[in-house]
């Protein structure tokens, strides 16, 4: 998700700043372009910290069953003898 940039406002300030008007487009495009497909939203955030959690819960189960397993190898090792 993309935050909405208004060009044309950016594009007058930068000509009442004293920009000719080829170089405010080109300035408020190449800005618009730079930064418009790169921010975040709060709403990315969100959905980012809660795949995040998702992917630790998920981790911690494996964690949790390879230790199982472990142990029951070593019992078994125990018990047989090995």
């Amino acid at each position: 998700m993309t935050v909405a940039f208004d060009t044309l406002r950016f594009l007058e300030k930068l000509i009442t700043g004293g920009f000719e008007a080829p170089q405010a487009k080109a300035i408020a495009e190449a800005f618009a372009e730079a930064t418009g497909q790169e921010l975040a939203t709060k709403s990315d955030l969100a959905l980012l910290k809660s795949d995040l959690r998702e992917m630790e819960a998920r981790l911690t189960v494996r964690f949790g069953a390879m230790i199982a397993a472990g142990i029951a190898v070593l019992v078994a090792m125990l018990f047989f003898g090995y």
